[in-house]
């Protein structure tokens, strides 16, 4: 079920993607982001979350955001959400979560630009049983969004993901890298491994504990002379 309402900046596309618009930057001059996934990353991994009571944001992020709001970095959310394309759970209580986030951030005097969601699962329910969706990470489509409605350069972006897929997606899209964290899914087997493994001569990705120490790693949040090789 589609909501009659969304939220403030917020659709959902025909593609069945969110797309939300928070924070508009000022001028149109482009610039690198911060893209972030959002489960395991942002907030603590929780089966399928989709109860408010569920929603705790991870240790670290509230400083990590900080560091990109105070630079003018644009910080972005880009979020697989099978759980609504398997009927675990509507958009409605997505949005619960989506506001619980937000208000969270808020109350610690950060935010996010904005958050792009793909409900799209190759076993899910119509209309959401798309195989490969070209928005499901690791396909770049939701980072292709963002720069297509924000005044992003994708060239210079980073991201932080648990998973090899949300490496990979920057990776596609043309981001100068990512940070592949331990918490979430990230400590599964492989998944460290493969991250790794999506490293170029033109594509980065440092490795990290947790988005409280990833900050640290991102070139675009610091003022870094020389950079300590990740492994």
């Amino acid at each position: 079920m589609i909501p009659a309402k969304l939220p403030y900046g917020a659709e959902i596309g025909e593609d069945g993607v969110w797309r939300q618009i928070l924070t508009r930057m000022s001028g149109s001059q482009r610039c690198p982001a911060l893209f972030l996934d959002r489960d395991g990353v942002l907030v603590e991994e929780v089966h399928y979350l989709h109860k408010i009571k569920d929603m705790r944001l991870m240790d670290g992020a509230v400083a990590l955001i900080k560091q990109a709001n105070d630079r003018a970095v644009p910080t972005v959310v880009v979020t697989n959400q099978a759980g609504i394309g398997r009927g675990i759970f509507d958009w409605p209580a997505f949005i619960g979560v989506q506001e619980a986030i937000h208000d969270a951030l808020a109350g610690a005097g950060v935010y996010v630009n904005a958050v792009f969601a793909c409900p799209h699962y190759a076993n899910g329910k119509p209309p959401y049983n798309v195989a490969d969706h070209p928005a499901r990470k690791p396909n770049p489509g939701m980072l292709l969004a963002a720069a297509e409605m924000m005044p992003i350069t994708l060239s210079g972006s980073w991201i932080i993901g648990d998973r090899s897929g949300d490496i990979e997606a920057a990776k596609r899209a043309g981001c100068a890298g990512g940070v592949h964290v331990l918490s979430g899914h990230g400590s599964e087997p492989g998944e460290r491994t493969a991250a790794l493994a999506a490293r170029t001569v033109g594509f980065d990705v440092k490795v990290a504990k947790s988005i409280k120490d990833a900050g640290a790693l991102i070139p675009i949040l610091n003022d870094l002379s020389s950079e300590v090789s990740q492994t």
